[in-house]
């Protein structure tokens, strides 16, 4: 880890706490771009997760916090729930009041539980966001702990999680199943449509050789895009039950910035674009970086990851 990376404390408005992060600022005086950079489902802020993405924020000298938000998601006061929310909103908001950030460049990134955490906000605050950069997500609680109820595998567990996180069984209980919803982004992603920039990206074995099927990102997509764009019912349970892309859908170009992870479906309608790509549970991190190396608030979405010709490094991620 950087010497630049420390730990810090910053205030939360929802329950007054002082929560904790890492954080490294970027140098100089001039205003620079902000990255809040989110841990996965099962982990906190105190982990090897968090190196690559001060890695690269370090190679272009910008702003990197990386908060706990409240730890592994099977807490209730974890996943997706209004602390969080607070939590990630204040993390921005003391990078912000403390250093000089570029307003119209202010990005989260995450994949897993931080792809969950990564559309919650969106949803929730897309004013807060130049652009959202968001990785095998989970986007519907209640309907990944169905899905999660029957892996035979040690998947299993997360249907564990969300159920200690809600307090039961969403599928038994309606005060579960609304609770869930609450921390869903399905629920809140309409109201940020044609409001913030989102790419929403996973590996086409994700839900067989990783935990969260690709249904949960296409989903998500149809949320965000216009009526006309939205990929039918039929190709999503083609897509997510096969781990294959229907002919009529499969993209015909070459994307270098995903490397030995070839872009195998791809669409875009306004500000939100899709992409399923050969992996698993994958957050390809250069690539993401690539992507928001471009992108800049009040302009319209530059959809160009960049040649990162590293991208085949990224392993399956760690949920």
């Amino acid at each position: 880890m950087s010497e630049a990376v420390r730990e810090i404390k910053f205030f939360s408005e929802a329950d007054k706490s002082m929560q904790p992060a890492f954080f490294a600022p970027a140098s100089g005086s001039d205003p620079r771009p902000l990255v809040v950079a989110l841990h996965t489902w099962s982990y906190s802020y105190d982990n090897g997760q968090k190196d690559m993405f001060f890695q690269e924020c370090a190679k272009r000298n910008w702003h990197c916090i990386f908060p706990h938000f409240r730890g592994p998601n099977w807490g209730k006061e974890a996943c997706g729930s209004d602390l969080v929310v607070s939590d990630l909103k204040c993390a921005a908001a003391f990078v912000k009041a403390n250093y000089p950030v570029d307003e119209n460049r202010v990005f989260l990134l995450g994949g897993s539980g931080g792809g969950h955490a990564s559309l919650l906000m969106a949803g929730r605050h897309p004013e807060l966001w130049s652009a959202v950069s968001s990785w095998c997500p989970i986007s519907d609680v209640a309907k990944w702990h169905a899905q999660c109820s029957l892996f035979t595998n040690g998947n299993r567990e997360y249907a564990n999680h969300i159920e200690q996180a809600c307090g039961g069984d969403p599928q038994k209980d309606p005060a579960v199943y609304a609770d869930a919803m609450h921390r869903s982004p399905v629920t809140w992603l309409p109201g940020a449509a044609g409001k913030v920039i989102v790419d929403i990206g996973t590996g086409i074995h994700d839900g067989h050789s990783g935990s969260v099927p690709v249904s949960q990102t296409l989903n998500a997509f149809n949320l965000l895009a216009a009526e006309a764009d939205r990929i039918s019912e039929e190709d999503i349970r083609y897509m997510t039950e096969q781990e294959a892309i229907p002919e009529h859908l499969k993209f015909a170009g070459v994307d270098p910035a995903y490397g030995e992870n070839k872009v195998l479906f791809r669409k875009v309608s306004g500000m939100v674009r899709v992409t399923l790509f050969e992996g698993g549970h994958n957050l390809l991190c250069s690539t993401a970086f690539g992507f928001l190396d471009n992108q800049s608030g009040g302009k319209e979405p530059v959809w160009f990851n960049g040649d990162c010709t590293n991208a085949g490094e990224n392993g399956e991620l760690s949920r």
